[in-house]
């Protein structure tokens, strides 16, 4: 692997296949007594974090004190960022502290690209998720989960249906999840209305469709996104008529779900507005694998700290 993960088109198909193997194999501490392993013991994770956020920041939190290693928590609020330091001085701040990876969340797009440039850290920078761009540990989870629901944990992807449905244009998740499971072939099509998909979406490697109800009986996985109101205003912004409106049209509810063939799983990266993009029966129903990536995440995102952090290219024995 590079020394950094900053999107998800940094990993070709053995580097994805050797993070989601490697998940696989840190995923059986969850069911030792003690979870923790040495591998990282003495190494040092700081979680910058300028927008907020609950699963991501303590995904990697649990997921770097699982491998031993000492983390410091980073929040803009109540910090000097609040107060008017830069990035640059930020960043030479953690330096100084001797950070050996920087898990960085930012409402600017290419803001962890910065960092892993600038020579501001000679550590590993992992991108947890930049503005509307990418969110790479994100799409790593989800293709975990489908992985160990659609082939038991040790098949691939390739010729899987992936219907994402929703937000797209405000969406990093989207964007992420279309370049790892176009990497690992897996056939995706974006489901969305025309004001929700971004510019440029016709050079992306999937296929676009305006119509949920076509793409059901065809999909292994469907994923909800979020409609990000915070982006628009609280009714839709003119990106859509109203939310009843794009929960009829683009919602998945439990008619809907019955469309869907009998093995097809139902996706969502949370947090969910229940009722809007998802109801509550399908959100909650056994297809549903939204608790599961949260676990999953912690086991993904250890396996990203160790093959960045170890310089190993894969778990050794005494794992």
């Amino acid at each position: 692997m590079n020394r950094h993960l900053l999107s998800a088109a940094d990993l070709s198909r053995d580097d994805a296949v050797l993070v989601l193997d490697t998940a696989e194999e840190l995923a059986r501490l969850a069911d030792r007594p003690i979870k923790k392993l040495p591998t990282l013991r003495g190494r040092t994770v700081v979680n910058l974090f300028f927008e907020d956020s609950t699963r991501t920041r303590i995904s990697f939190e649990a997921a770097a004190k699982r491998l031993s290693a000492d983390v410091i928590n980073f929040s803009a609020k109540g910090s000097s960022v609040s107060k008017g330091e830069s990035l640059k001085d930020t960043a030479l701040t953690l330096e100084a502290m001797g950070a050996d990876a920087v898990v960085v969340r930012h409402s600017a797009s290419g803001a962890p690209h910065r960092l892993a440039t600038s020579g501001w850290i000679r550590g590993s920078v992992v991108n947890a998720g930049d503005g509307t761009h990418e969110h790479p540990t994100q799409a790593l989870l989800d293709a975990f989960t489908m992985r160990r629901r659609l082939t038991g944990g040790e098949g691939d992807l390739a010729g899987k249906r992936v219907t994402i449905v929703g937000d797209v244009l405000h969406s990093r998740v989207a964007r992420s999840n279309v370049l790892l499971l176009h990497t690992l072939g897996a056939e995706v099509t974006l489901v969305a209305p025309p004001t929700l998909l971004p510019v440029g979406v016709d050079t992306w490697p999937c296929a676009t469709s305006y119509d949920l109800d076509g793409e059901l009986d065809k999909s292994d996985v469907v994923m909800m996104l979020r409609v990000q109101r915070e982006r628009m205003n609280l009714d839709g912004g003119g990106f859509f008529p109203s939310a009843r409106e794009y929960s009829r049209r683009y919602g998945l509810d439990g008619r809907r779900m019955g469309l869907l063939p009998e093995h097809a799983i139902v996706m969502h990266p949370g947090p969910m507005n229940r009722g809007m993009e998802i109801s509550a029966e399908v959100a909650d129903s056994p297809r549903s694998t939204i608790v599961e990536q949260v676990t999953n995440g912690v086991s993904v995102r250890m396996a990203v700290l160790y093959l960045l952090l170890s310089g190993s290219d894969g778990i050794g024995e005494d794992a």
